[in-house]
């Protein structure tokens, strides 16, 4: 067994653990630095595997943006974790049967699984050549221009649903003093300020 045998053995270990801590961890703030180390850890294997763009890119936008917004908004919501502890175990029946669905299901996968027979000399000779682009090319290549309309509908797909979040999330509310910009740059300055002949040793009546 090489350095890269026990460099991946030991970065699967890192993951598998720090996505079970993530789970069973009783503070959120401690769930999102497991999750953060997960990251971390799956960001090596893919180091191993050659795929170094696939590994920067999810330290830089999961562990650099979704995990860190995670961990500030865990820390700077005033969150009742009695609370939410309750309507856990209201709904852990419910997410123990889920759960062994899905366990069963991924041991029905794993007693029926067969390896392609070109799936190893695929895995050794990729496409392109190394030699001939990088895999940080041969990815844009595939995306820009293979599979242009697939990205392109996935992007529209997600921007929707930031749309649709947006408007199922705005609300707005009576009570709530709004800025109305067009009046303010609309207003005249004569009627908006007074001037006061403030004397010294006396103060606005």
């Amino acid at each position: 067994m090489g350095i890269a045998d026990i460099t991946f053995y030991a970065f699967a270990i890192t993951l598998l653990g720090a996505g079970f801590l993530v789970t069973i961890a009783r503070n959120p703030v401690h769930s999102v630095l497991w999750l953060i180390l997960s990251f971390i850890s799956a960001a090596g294997m893919f180091v191993l595997l050659g795929a170094e763009f696939m590994a920067m890119l999810l330290i830089i936008v999961y562990v650099g943006a979704v995990a860190v917004l995670f961990l500030f908004v865990v820390m700077m919501l005033d969150v009742d974790f009695a609370a939410l502890k309750g309507e856990m175990a209201r709904y852990f029946p419910v997410g123990a049967i889920v759960g062994l669905v899905l366990l069963m299901q991924m041991g029905l996968l794993f007693g029926t699984w067969q390896e392609a027979e070109a799936a190893r000399d695929l895995r050794q000779a990729p496409t392109p050549d190394l030699a001939e682009a990088h895999n940080t090319k041969a990815l844009g290549m595939i995306l820009y221009d293979q599979y242009f309309l697939a990205f392109q509908v996935a992007g529209l797909i997600l921007l929707v649903a930031m749309v649709g979040a947006i408007v199922l999330t705005l609300r707005h509310r009576k009570d709530i003093k709004r800025q109305d910009v067009v009046a303010q740059m609309h207003r005249d300055p004569a009627k908006a300020m007074e001037l006061k002949d403030v004397k010294p040793g006396q103060g606005l009546g």
